[in-house]
């Protein structure tokens, strides 16, 4: 089975769960809810500065239902939450 479509832009183009995904949307940092905020932003920025957060990229290429794309976005490092969006990767497609 090819790990990639073989049309990559016409299906992000075309396909809803891309065209929804390609505009900016809200994202949320959701690693330790039962702990207090205080708490969860220092394990955030910790894990950040150590290299092992769970959100580690803020520009990060991937292939995703068959199609080469970028992940671009950035979190707030005090709310914990920010924005971000999918666009296609014409270079890896």
């Amino acid at each position: 089975m090819p790990r990639v479509v073989p049309d990559q832009r016409s299906k992000f183009e075309n396909e809803e769960f891309f065209r929804k995904l390609s505009r900016e949307c809200e994202i949320k940092y959701t690693g330790f809810r039962d702990r207090p905020h205080e708490e969860r932003q220092a394990r955030f920025q910790n894990a950040c500065r150590d290299g092992r957060s769970e959100i580690v990229y803020l520009k990060a290429p991937m292939i995703l239902n068959g199609v080469c794309v970028i992940w671009k976005g950035w979190i707030d490092l005090q709310r914990l939450d920010g924005m971000g969006c999918l666009e296609f990767d014409e270079e890896r497609a």
